[in-house]
């Protein structure tokens, strides 16, 4: 790392004030707090000594992704075996859905990151941590086979519409990679549902009795869930996107999360409580496979278990007060079960609910602050 510090010390001057370079300094600065601890201090008004900051938050999340992104890449290779009907090691599962899956990235953090840095120059502030997050979450819930150019689109989506023009990070109301996710679904929805997009088949034909659609899909369409595959539900060797078919590496990236702080058990634990209730109410009413799926399935198919750990948490979209996130959180398992049974065309109702529940979070934080603001003005008058 001494190398690295000093090939930077050697090329500041040329970005502070008065270089040939000045204008570039916020991609210098971001190079630099990437890989060093920022020098850099409040000047005004209280604050607080904290060894924690944005990029040692953003770090922990990403941390807590690799369980879940690491099976994936796995499960993307032993599906693609398994659809060709050819014999496959551990390893050679995993270089191959590595392989499918490292494009994917290169693309998303390539394209986000060069906006990211285009609006820091232009406004001349520093490039936020926020997008290595995001960066990483966006080709996470993406079928494996989407076109490139594709998901380049929908970053491009994501962060200027769904961040920047809201001022960047901190001041968005919608979750980026969600947002990026509901681009394409809207858009381009054959790419995005149905049974030939989350497995990766090549030329070659798929072998006799092997669906490529997801147990949501089946369920959709009215097909009985196979409950004698229920093990392979919660450990994740189903199709579905790279990081939402392992509840058990999810499991461990909540407990990374709710160990270290970062992660919001509140909201956690709401969003299975509501998304549970509503699954119960339903089983009592069911007249299809959905409603009729045991209520603790719902929380383990799909991406429930995925968005209540980390998207329903973003702790930019998601509500601030310890009150809100209980309710805000119980209304996005509510409403992810509702739109998953109401709404054939859409078993996977997570990433509605959630977006849907970004626009009301500062609404439920705004009433909860007003009723503690009248809980105490009795208290005082009394």
């Amino acid at each position: 790392m001494k190398l690295f510090r000093n090939i930077l010390n050697t090329v500041k001057p040329h970005f502070e004030k008065g270089g040939k370079l000045e204008k570039m300094y916020p991609a210098y600065d971001a190079f630099e707090t990437f890989l060093f601890v920022p020098d850099h201090t409040t000047k005004l008004g209280s604050h607080i000594r904290d060894a924690i900051d944005l990029k040692r938050t953003m770090i922990t999340v990403l941390i807590a992704l690799m369980p879940a992104l690491l099976f994936g890449m796995w499960n993307v290779g032993q599906l693609h075996f398994t659809a060709i009907g050819e014999s496959f090691t551990l390893m050679s599962a995993f270089t191959f859905g590595a392989l499918k899956m490292l494009p994917l990235i290169a693309i998303s953090y390539g394209v986000g990151l060069s906006i990211e840095f285009a609006f820091a120059i232009s406004r001349g502030h520093s490039v936020n941590e926020g997008y290595l997050v995001t960066g990483m979450l966006i080709p996470m819930v993406m079928p494996i086979d989407i076109p490139l150019w594709m998901l380049a689109v929908s970053v491009v989506f994501a962060v200027i519409i769904g961040k920047e023009v809201f001022g960047g990070t901190g001041m968005n109301i919608l979750n980026p990679a969600l947002t990026a996710r509901a681009f394409l679904f809207f858009a381009y929805p054959t790419y995005m549902s149905g049974d030939k997009v989350w497995i990766h088949t090549g030329e070659k034909m798929t072998v006799d009795g092997f669906s490529g659609a997801t147990p949501l899909a089946d369920l959709a369409a009215n097909i009985p869930v196979d409950m004698s595959l229920i093990s392979s539900f919660f450990n994740g060797t189903i199709p579905g996107s790279v990081g939402e078919t392992s509840t058990i590496a999810i499991f461990i990236g909540a407990a990374i999360l709710i160990f270290t702080g970062i992660g919001s058990w509140r909201t956690m634990l709401s969003v299975f409580i509501g998304g549970y209730i509503m699954s119960l109410l339903f089983n009592l009413w069911g007249v299809n496979e959905l409603m009729l799926l045991p209520a603790h399935l719902h929380l383990i198919l799909g991406g429930f278990a995925f968005g209540a750990v980390f998207m329903a948490t973003d702790p930019v979209t998601a509500a601030q007060t310890n009150k809100g996130k209980y309710i805000v959180g119980f209304l996005i398992g509510v409403f992810a079960i509702i739109i998953r049974v109401f709404n054939p065309a859409y078993p996977e109702g997570m990433m509605m609910a959630i977006l849907l529940l970004n626009i009301f979070a500062p609404l439920v934080d705004h009433y909860v602050i007003a009723a503690n603001i009248k809980r105490r003005l009795k208290r005082i008058k009394t």
